[in-house]
């Protein structure tokens, strides 16, 4: 089983401006998408970009784990992400794949 320090690592390398799933970084570790869901709600106030980290179909699943329900949306616009109805728009053009991009 992965420890979260080493979850927040590849989340820590996901790019400015891109995103990545739960289930591609699980896939990355060889473990599951729970942990690392798990360990993006003990993320806060860790200095680690869970607002990156969506489902696999580019929902803000984890939005309410935020201390407002609207931060992961706002961080992410910030970033240049567009985002319609809690969906980003477009996911495959911001998806980023740590199984492709860290072999």
């Amino acid at each position: 089983m992965q420890s979260f320090e080493e979850i927040y690592e590849v989340v820590k390398l996901i790019p400015r401006g891109r995103v990545t799933s739960y289930g591609a970084i699980a896939k990355y570790l060889s473990t599951g998408a729970r942990l690392v869901g798990w360990a993006m709600n003990g993320s806060h106030g860790l200095g680690i970009p869970a607002h990156r980290v969506v489902n696999f179909k580019g929902v803000l699943t984890g939005k309410n784990h935020f201390e407002d329900p609207t931060q992961m949306q706002t961080l992410l616009e910030a970033e240049g992400i567009e985002i319609e109805n809690d969906q980003i728009k477009n996911f495959k053009k911001y998806n980023w794949d740590p199984n492709i991009e860290l072999l």
